[in-house]
């Protein structure tokens, strides 16, 4: 559940990037960048796991589904974060500068 949630926003950020690609104001490639990054990690994670397990590896419990699974978007929510972070600070539309030097003038 892990590499297939990291997947699945992967894909969702690529094509929102995609679709802005020539402006990329938002930053949304660094997103991408680290989102794919856990995709690979979490599938090397899984043929090693596939390795030592063999079959037993496509029959979890629901219990470890589950807690992979919050694993999974912890993973997501840990990289939006980061990404909010980054765009916080690289501040592409100027809109914390405005906000800071607006109460500055008053």
């Amino acid at each position: 559940m892990t590499l297939l949630s990291s997947v699945f926003a992967a894909v969702i950020c690529t094509v929102i990037w995609y679709k802005n690609a020539p402006k990329s104001e938002m930053k949304v490639g660094i997103l991408c960048w680290m989102y794919w990054g856990a995709s690979l990690m979490w599938l090397i994670d899984a043929v090693f796991e596939y390795a030592e397990l063999g079959a037993e590896y496509f029959t979890p419990a629901p219990g470890d589904m589950l807690n992979d699974f919050f694993l999974g978007l912890s993973v997501v929510a840990l990289g939006l974060v980061i990404w909010l972070v980054i765009l916080l600070v690289k501040d592409p539309k100027g809109v914390i500068k405005e906000a800071i030097f607006k109460k500055k003038e008053k």
